[in-house]
């Protein structure tokens, strides 16, 4: 029987141990504030992310990495993304020699525009085979509620995806497999940004033509950008590209969509920054994504406009205008 260790108490990390722990595999949660971590073990309960969801009796939680981690066959990482090379460089001693490192974060590092598997790679110094990615449409409220919801597990090695599918897969969480990780880390970073972008669009009172168009766009821009970097473009058209895009884009329950909708309302920032609680991938990682773009020579305007809005002053009336009056190139099919 495999066991786990999911570093991370916050609502995804939360989750995806109960996940783990329904399917049959022994989970322990790792938090860094000894008081969630003695809540989940009292009460079997995260009462700051997911009050009211009973944790399974087999999952256990702790402050000590050692003790997570030890008997692990998969280490499943859940902490915000920009925080996962500290967070690594001092649990690394502590990594089983052959567990499989579990990526569920969805961003791309400040100043290096390094995915998430590439930084576990290299800080963690393990081969491509060790590192597997889990994405999809996942919002954290309905999957607490335990409805009906699908994910891509992603790995070079497909024997360490098929692992991991049993190791997750219940009757209400369906788990398919595909050995293209730079296509399904893509499609979970990218479409954070374009979430941003409809959220302004929603916040300013736009409507469903705008919305979709953002949505179409986007995902052009996140194929374009897939393409140069070796990502196979049937995985866009997926659970973890387009699937994933269309709930982070229509739900309000997605942080992303939220956090732009309260600036497309005309919230400063700060007022934004300050009335969220949990991480906004996207907010960060436009930044690093365009970085990304810029360097493979990739067009990505509307991940330029969010990077305007949210970190250079431009205003959500200037980024529609800065869109629409772009000039036309010649583009088949409206692609």
């Amino acid at each position: 029987m495999s066991r786990a260790a999911v570093f991370g108490t916050g609502s995804w990390g939360t989750t995806f141990a109960m996940i783990l722990a329904e399917a049959g595999t022994p989970t322990t949660l790792w938090g860094r504030r000894a008081e969630i971590v003695d809540a989940i073990n009292e009460t079997r309960e995260n009462p700051e992310y997911l009050p009211g969801m009973r944790l399974p009796d087999t999952i256990r939680a702790t402050t000590d990495p050692a003790e997570a981690m030890d008997g692990a066959d998969f280490v499943v990482l859940a902490v915000p993304s920009q925080t996962l090379r500290a967070n690594l460089q001092v649990w690394k001693p502590h990594i089983p020699p052959e567990a499989v490192l579990v990526s569920l974060m969805k961003g791309v590092e400040l100043g290096t525009c390094k995915r998430m598997s590439e930084v576990i790679c290299e800080v963690a110094e393990v081969p491509e085979r060790r590192v597997a990615v889990v994405s999809g449409p996942n919002l954290v409220p309905e999957l607490a509620q335990r409805q009906p919801a699908a994910a891509v597990v992603a790995c070079s090695d497909e024997e360490v995806a098929a692992r991991l599918q049993e190791a997750c897969h219940l009757p209400w969480f369906r788990t398919y497999t595909n050995p293209d990780v730079v296509g399904v880390e893509l499609g979970g970073a990218v479409k954070n940004v374009i979430a941003l972008a409809v959220g302004v669009a929603v916040g300013m009172g736009l409507g469903d033509n705008v919305r979709a168009t953002l949505m179409t766009r986007g995902l052009a821009e996140i194929a374009r950008l897939g393409a140069v970097l070796g990502a196979d473009q049937h995985t866009f058209a997926g659970l973890a590209g387009m699937g994933d895009l269309v709930a982070t884009c229509t739900s309000p329950l997605s942080r992303n969509r939220t956090f732009g909708e309260n600036l497309g309302r005309g919230m400063t920032m700060a007022e934004v920054v300050a009335a969220t609680k949990q991480t906004a991938e996207g907010v960060k990682s436009c930044e690093s994504v365009l970085e990304l773009a810029r360097k493979h020579d990739v067009e990505m305007p509307i991940t330029e406009v969010v990077v305007g809005v949210v970190h250079d002053g431009m205003t959500p009336g200037e980024a529609a205008m800065l869109l629409m009056s772009r000039t036309p190139k010649p583009e088949r099919y409206g692609v």
